[in-house]
């Protein structure tokens, strides 16, 4: 398994609660208010980030929006090769999502084949009117036709960089950085 190395902090505390009050602001402003708006955090950091984009939407429009938690490992495409015993983790949606303006929310948005599998996992449990989705990073290198309707920031990267988010509820720090892949020595 490769290896990497600290290249760069590219958002701190204060930048990433920035991204997060400007995408609640975004997505009240795309979805006209708050009417059948419900946001789905993925496993693990989207949940932290839906929870926290929910709260903001709540200070700015004194709305709560329902929060729900989407595990997606058996809907993933690469299921094959993980871990012979996968890591499976609640999700727990108590609210229909049948004609809901549903916004999925996620860390970094890499390939789009989390995102296509949330979206698989989400059609299992209704029909919503939409599906948006909202990222903190936004890495590029698409593999499928996946696009964010709400980014944090957009952060160019190499083959050889990985981008780590890092939240205090989860990670017990706050910040963004760029990974670099250490060389493998003969």
């Amino acid at each position: 398994m490769a290896e990497y190395v600290k290249k760069a902090r590219i958002m701190d505390d204060i930048a990433i609660t920035r991204a997060v009050r400007r995408i609640a602001f975004e997505i009240i402003e795309k979805n006209r208010g708050t009417r059948r708006l419900c946001l789905i955090g993925i496993q693990r950091r989207g949940v932290t980030l839906a929870q926290r984009i929910a709260q903001q939407i709540a200070e700015i429009e004194g709305v709560e929006v329902p929060v729900g938690v989407l595990d997606i490992t058996f809907y993933r495409d690469d299921l094959s090769m993980l871990n012979e015993h996968p890591v499976l983790n609640d999700t727990e949606i108590d609210f229909m999502v049948d004609d809901s303006q549903l916004v999925l929310v996620d860390d970094v948005l890499y390939t789009g084949r989390t995102v296509r599998a949330a979206i698989d996992a989400v059609m299992d449990l209704g029909r919503p009117q939409c599906i948006q989705l909202a990222i903190l990073i936004d890495r590029g290198h698409r593999e499928l036709p996946i696009r964010a309707d709400f980014v944090g920031k957009n952060v160019p990267t190499s083959g050889t960089e990985n981008v780590h988010v890092m939240l205090e509820e989860i990670d017990g720090a706050e910040e963004v950085r760029i990974m670099e892949r250490m060389e493998e020595e003969c």
